[in-house]
């Protein structure tokens, strides 16, 4: 029976899906579909390997500043978590073991990156980089945002006669340990990185554009006590997931979206506490201070980085990068820094999210074209003239105060809504309507300039426009946001 024959007979369109992407996002559609009774679902990866973020970043240090009984999913506690902010490498390790216990992996096609999607005659086809083609519903693009590392523009790099790495590609062959090591950024990554290493290389020198509140962190390690007790009680994780969700979204994720509010002042007053008590040398201190507000940038966490650049091999250099050579950087003032190794620490584009996948929908409008400006969709899941094509973590969305995994877990649900509308033959297509889109696009680029993001830094938080590109709300409107579709504001086709 065919497929048109069997949703007349049954009043359910047995619906196909594309993954895009088998980070923590991919693998989450892909547990949720099934859960819900959708079974040809296939997953797009690009690598060779799941766990996307935690799969690519690998530097040494790398971790996660969101606690670890909330950086999980709610469905799946995890008793194994060694301490409460868990390391780059025991998060891979829980997301591949999630995805082998739920049977993932034999959904993926690994090393087949998605290319182009053009929505023709009711369906997409998609066409990968092998050359391979596929024909499926509904596309759900969970390509992530940290993934597209930036290569700063610096005169000289490619000269330079050591090693250079980016974080986001870390290559293990690197030497390390008894090396003069440059580190370029004081972002996450490299604060993580200067705190890992400065024990090992032989001269650290850091070059920083612009100095970083830290906020500081305590990671003390689980007992084997409380694991056993985690174990034996599945309900113990999941009262700690909860309960560490509601003083997170209470606590920094709704303070951030108000500049004024009183716990903005409390994380202020930590990050200058720490700056203050931690670092003994006046003049070190005063270039470690920012002229900005803490959490303007997206704030940084971590419980070494000031004894890590207080270690007598140890330099912070502030002077401007004006290029790299063969034997190393050489800064404004005229002075070069002998390097082994130079990392680049610099974060990543984070408007491309799943370009450069070329995009076509059902009247020839491209993503392209359409995001030829800025990356903007309605609440961060559906873009208008784009049918049956969803997002995680799409633009706008609350990528900076949120645990990213709570977040794709409340839009897939929603997700799901939009989803048993087509299943059910309601419609054939859906997507956001443009009103509904400029509607909210309007309303959250007001809400922003109430936000700490907007009170005068330059971050990779802000569009071109200078306004912070991300959810400006708290935590709760989140979820109330997420628990039930508008309809109204859904182009809906049969």
């Amino acid at each position: 029976m065919g497929r048109d024959a069997q949703a007349q007979t049954t009043g359910r369109r047995e619906l196909s899906f594309a993954v895009i992407g088998a980070g923590m996002s991919g693998i989450l559609s892909t547990i949720k579909l099934r859960e819900h009774g959708y079974s040809n679902v296939t997953i797009y990866e690009k690598a060779d390997g799941l766990g996307g973020t935690w799969r690519e970043n690998t530097y040494p240090g790398v971790a996660c500043d969101v606690p670890s009984a909330l950086y999980s999913y709610s469905f799946a506690p995890n008793a194994e978590w060694t301490h409460r902010f868990s390391s780059g490498a025991e998060i891979l390790t829980y997301l591949e073991g999630v995805a082998a216990s739920n049977a993932v992996p034999g959904s993926v096609r690994f090393g087949e990156e998605v290319v182009r999607c053009d929505f023709v005659d009711g369906r997409w086809h998609l066409e990968t980089s092998l050359g391979a083609h596929d024909v499926v519903d509904v596309v759900i693009a969970a390509t992530g945002v940290l993934h597209h590392p930036y290569i700063p523009d610096i005169d000289g790099l490619d000269s330079f006669a050591g090693r250079t790495v980016h974080t986001a590609r870390w290559d293990e062959t690197v030497p390390i340990d008894g090396q003069r090591v440059g580190i370029v950024g004081t972002g996450s990554s490299a604060i993580q990185m200067v705190a890992a290493v400065a024990d090992r290389v032989a001269l650290l020198h850091v070059f920083q554009r612009t100095a970083q509140w830290v906020m500081p962190q305590e990671n003390p390690a689980y007992t084997d006590g409380e694991r056993q007790a985690f174990r034996d009680d599945p309900t113990v994780m999941h009262a700690l997931h909860e309960d560490i969700s509601e003083m997170f979204a209470n606590g920094f994720s709704n303070a951030v979206v108000d500049a004024e509010s009183e716990g903005m002042r409390m994380i202020e007053a930590a990050c200058l506490a720490n700056l203050e008590d931690s670092v003994t040398n006046a003049e070190l201190r005063e270039r470690l201070r920012p002229d900005y507000r803490a959490a303007c940038k997206r704030l940084v966490v971590s419980p070494d980085f000031y004894r890590a650049i207080q270690h007598p091999n140890a330099e912070l250099v502030t002077d401007a990068i004006e290029c790299v050579e063969p034997e190393g950087v050489r800064t404004a003032n005229g002075r070069v820094h002998a390097l082994d190794v130079l990392v680049l620490a610099t974060g990543f584009r984070v408007d491309r999210f799943m370009r450069p996948m070329e995009v076509v929908g059902p009247t020839g409008a491209r993503l392209s074209e359409i995001w030829a400006d800025r990356p903007t969709a309605y609440k961060s899941i559906s873009i208008p003239g784009i049918p049956n094509f969803f997002m995680l973590n799409g633009p706008n969305g609350p990528i900076g105060n949120f645990s990213l995994i709570e977040v794709a877990e409340l839009q897939f649900a929603f997700i799901l809504k939009l989803l048993e509308r087509l299943r059910s033959g309601g419609c054939a297509r859906i997507s956001a309507t443009a009103e509904a889109t400029e509607a909210f696009e309007a309303t959250r680029v007001e809400a922003a300039k109430g936000t700490v993001w907007a009170t005068g830094c330059r971050s990779w938080y802000l569009d071109d426009r200078g306004v912070p590109a991300a959810w400006p709300w708290t935590f709760q409107r989140f979820r109330e946001v997420m628990a039930e579709p508008d309809i109204g504001d859904f182009d809906l086709k049969g």
